[in-house]
């Protein structure tokens, strides 16, 4: 059974769902800066840090950055299950490198820089491991993350590995056992809330995106919706579909202020 809102508002798709194709991102010109920043830190072979609060973008970002890095010069890996021991972290890495990981620590550790070295010798690819959720590492993995990238006495960049987590993960960084890590940083990356104007900017492209061109949010409910999501892309989301649900339930064709209200009491975000 269709949605409401797809049939009433004659939707190709629901407008504020995830599954964007890559040409269909929203990337404003923070987060076009954001995503240069990281393609030239990963092809400098350099190691990056992206932060940001929950909801801001950081993997539309990520996704972006996969996407402009050549597939011939660089294999890309994501990691998200950080909160694993040392052992358990480096076998997660091997198994995202398609290595065997069966085996101790120290032997995982070197079965992982002797594939990394073949594959620049060998392939000339570059591997760019992209951490989430890197604050929810734990102390002792955390601290292990400079030692994977050290090759040949430090003198060889086979690697880059791109940080991703909320603001806390910069502290922690800065604690004396991390700053090993730290100090390989060469490039910080902070998103921030989309400002007022990105808010309507961003609630129209991805409308548009799924079909409809008509304006279905009122100017006036366009800067409520920013108030009341403070500019935070995944509430936006949540927000803006409740807000459509509700009119396409009264049959009514543009959200306004009274409605927004309504939605936002009905929302999660209340």
């Amino acid at each position: 059974m269709s949605d409401p809102i797809l049939t009433t508002f004659r939707f190709t798709r629901m407008p504020f769902a995830k599954g964007l194709a890559s040409d269909e991102l929203w990337l404003d010109d923070t987060r076009s800066r954001a995503v240069e920043a990281l393609v030239s830190a990963c092809e400098s072979k350099e190691h990056a840090l992206v932060l940001g609060e929950p909801g801001v973008g950081k993997t539309t970002v990520l996704r972006a950055l996969r996407d402009r890095l050549s597939p011939v010069h660089f294999s890309c890996h994501y990691l998200a299950f950080v909160t694993l021991s040392p052992r358990d972290f480096i076998r997660q890495l091997c198994l995202a490198l398609d290595l065997d990981a069966k085996a101790t620590i120290a032997a995982l550790f070197n079965a992982l820089q002797a594939e990394i070295a073949h594959r620049h010798r060998e392939h000339r690819v570059h591997p760019v491991i992209v951490i989430d959720e890197s604050h929810l590492i734990p102390d002792r993995t955390l601290s292990q993350l400079h030692v994977l990238a050290n090759f040949d006495w430090d003198s060889q960049p086979l690697v880059s590995f791109v940080l991703v987590g909320l603001p806390e993960l910069h502290s922690r960084l800065k604690l004396a056992v991390h700053r090993s890590m730290l100090t390989r940083l060469s490039t910080k990356v902070e998103l921030t809330p989309a400002t007022p104007e990105h808010t309507t900017a961003y609630v129209r492209q991805r409308i548009h995106a799924a079909g409809v061109t008509a304006e279905l949010f009122a100017p006036d409910a366009l800067g409520m919706l920013h108030e009341l999501t403070g500019g935070v892309l995944r509430s936006i989301d949540v927000l803006a579909t409740e807000a459509l649900r509700i009119a396409a339930d009264q049959d009514v064709k543009i959200v306004d202020r009274s409605l927004l209200v309504r939605a936002h009491r009905a929302s999660p975000l209340s």
